[in-house]
């Protein structure tokens, strides 16, 4: 358990220093030393916990300690990150252990001169405890709950009290494993026996007739049954939705113009049973993924263009459909990359919201007459999602919303201006928006 720990504190340090995600940062030190299963999740149960509840903690660490936070050394307020994140949020380790487990933390990390005051501390709140601000407010809630301020009123004024406080509460849990069969090499029944046959429950995900959700632990995703053969790959359900809402054809030509990693674009081909011609396209470096996941499912009808997506004036006027799964600022994905909430801000949605309305302009040039658009993006900001729409429809009146068709699978979802806008808490997904576009 000790390891894990050290482990845990290398990985935030890789996260401060280098600005790594912490996906990214995590699975670098994994990959590194042997841990056993029980290790491993305890882990990552750290590491995400405490960058999740990085403003909760430091409110904790400013209650109690004497010295201005500034004074600190960084490493000494991560070794406290840690001891607390074990007191307040982690039932099943016992206080003495996280109390001296991080104390000898601190020593270990050239800090014994401190690790008297990290014993205070931690047993300070042990005796006390520390009140969180009101969550009425938005300071209140950004505390309690671990969010800027920003995010907070951002939400608040687009979705009320409650919600906001529910979107919180639900992005600080630990996400749900979400597959996408292939239907094409496999089935749901025939995946779900084969999970269970190494003690792995998955269950069929309401609406979405190829996802699958398992819920706890499974070891390394590649030793999973069917993976080398392509029988399924990682998707979240609101990803899994953006192409079924996107209804592509056996036949038809199809242009993703923002395709890495290739979830959308692979799960477009087998919609289309394969046959036809998918145009992924995305910058040179991202789109090795893609590639990878094309030959690992076994797809032919994919196509690879590497380019900027606001400049292919090859493709004007030569698709049946276009998705754009559009580069965003990610605040639907919060429970699976939490630092974003932290490194996210307005200054950078602004800009966000250029590139999306510059590359929705373009792609709009490549549907053939009679042809549709769709427009994705997984956050939960007006900037990205309506207001790219709207500016969008104001400047091209030749184009309108498409409404879903009742019975198909995006209708239960869509409102009635015709999007459909994915709130985490209430649908059990990723938050996500898209919107069908016909000229």
């Amino acid at each position: 358990m000790a390891h894990a720990r050290q482990i845990a504190f290398n990985v935030l340090k890789l996260i401060g220093r280098q600005h790594l995600f912490t996906d990214v940062a995590l699975d670098q030190q994994l990959r590194q030393g042997e841990l056993t299963s029980v290790d491993r999740r305890l882990v990552t149960e750290l590491v995400y916990g405490c960058v999740r509840r990085q403003r909760s903690l430091d409110f904790i660490i400013d209650q109690l300690a004497q010295k201005p936070a500034h004074k600190q050394p960084p490493d000494l307020r991560l070794i406290l990150h840690l001891g607390l994140y074990q007191l307040r949020y982690l039932e099943q380790i016992p206080d003495s252990a996280a109390v001296n487990t991080t104390v000898q933390m601190a020593k270990d990390q050239g800090l014994q001169g401190l690790a008297s005051f990290v014993n205070g501390l931690l047993r300070q709140y042990l005796r006390t405890g520390v009140e969180f601000p009101q969550a009425q407010t938005i300071e209140g809630l950004g505390v309690a709950e671990s969010f800027p301020d920003w995010i907070v009123e951002l939400w608040l004024g687009n979705y009320g009290e409650t919600a906001t406080a529910e979107l919180c509460h639900w992005f600080n849990q630990a996400p749900s494993l979400d597959l996408r069969i292939n239907p094409l090499k496999t089935s749901i029944d025939k995946v779900i026996t084969a999970f269970a046959g190494v003690g792995i429950t998955a269950t069929p995900i309401p609406h979405l007739p190829q996802g699958l959700r398992i819920k706890g632990s499974t070891g390394s995703i590649t030793q999973l049954p069917g993976f080398t053969a392509g029988w399924w790959t990682i998707q979240d359900a609101s990803a899994q939705l953006v192409s079924h809402f996107l209804d592509p054809q056996p036949g038809e030509v199809i242009i993703d113009a923002c395709a890495a990693p290739g979830g959308k674009t692979t799960h477009i081909a087998e919609l289309m049973q394969d046959q036809g011609t998918i145009w992924g396209c995305d910058r040179p470096k991202r789109l090795s993924q893609l590639q990878q996941n094309c030959a690992r499912l076994q797809l032919q009808s994919i196509q690879i263009q590497p380019g900027d997506s606001r400049d292919f004036p090859e493709f004007i006027g030569t698709a049946d459909r276009v998705l754009v799964d559009a580069p965003c600022s990610g605040l639907g994905t919060l429970h699976r990359h939490p630092d974003i909430r932290w490194r996210q801000n307005l200054d950078r949605i602004t800009k966000l919201n250029q590139t999306q309305q510059e590359i929705l302009a373009s792609a709009a040039t490549w549907v053939r007459p009679g042809g549709e658009l769709v427009y994705a993006t997984c956050t939960l900001h007006p900037l990205e999602n309506q207001l790219v729409i709207k500016d969008f429809l104001t400047q091209h009146p030749q184009w309108q919303i498409v409404v879903p068709a009742l019975g198909s699978i995006a209708a239960p979802f869509a409102n009635e201006a015709g999007w459909i806008e994915i709130l985490p808490h209430q649908q059990d997904m990723d938050g996500f928006f898209m919107v069908k576009l016909k000229s």
